[in-house]
């Protein structure tokens, strides 16, 4: 497993590799994964560049190969958070309706607070039913940062990459 730190005025980041894939983004790192290596890999490299272009406006889908790892119901959310189109965004309460499980919006909560791959698997787009910034585990300055880039799309962007 790699990890390596990055810097930016939205948020610092550390994607995680293991086995050709990137398992993990972590927001905010204060410490890096204690049995990864510190080492900036292709991959990682790639998962960075990727990340700052959406970052600047430039990228609205991600081209990586990625691997989570959760209970049945955990990656059922996270594959239904994939489908959340850049600069919209669902409440809890969609999410569950969206998988089958119209009750289970807590629980949904709950799986976006262990999403392993934040911004990659947009749980920033997913919002309170009364439309209000709740619940993200990175902190709610950077839902709201990363909700801002998206909401200002199209503004001056250039080449984007979808």
């Amino acid at each position: 497993m790699f990890t390596y730190l990055y810097h930016s005025n939205i948020c610092d980041f550390a994607p995680v590799e293991e086995n050709g894939s990137i398992i993990a983004i972590d927001l905010k790192p204060d410490k890096l994964k204690k049995d990864a290596v510190i080492k900036e890999t292709r991959l990682i490299r790639e998962a960075s560049r990727q990340i700052f272009e959406y970052f600047d406006q430039n990228r609205v889908k991600f081209d990586l190969p990625i691997d989570f790892c959760g209970t049945e119901f955990q990656e059922k959310v996270w594959r239904e958070l994939m489908n959340i189109p850049y600069g919209q965004t669902r409440s809890y309460g969609d999410i569950a309706k969206n998988i089958g499980s119209p009750k289970a919006a807590r629980a949904v909560g709950m799986a976006n607070n262990k999403n392993p791959l934040p911004i990659i698997i947009p749980c920033h787009r997913v919002i309170g039913a009364n439309g209000k910034l709740v619940g993200y585990a990175p902190g709610l300055d950077i839902k709201e940062k990363l909700l801002n880039i998206e909401k200002s799309f199209g503004k001056d962007t250039g080449n984007i990459i979808q």
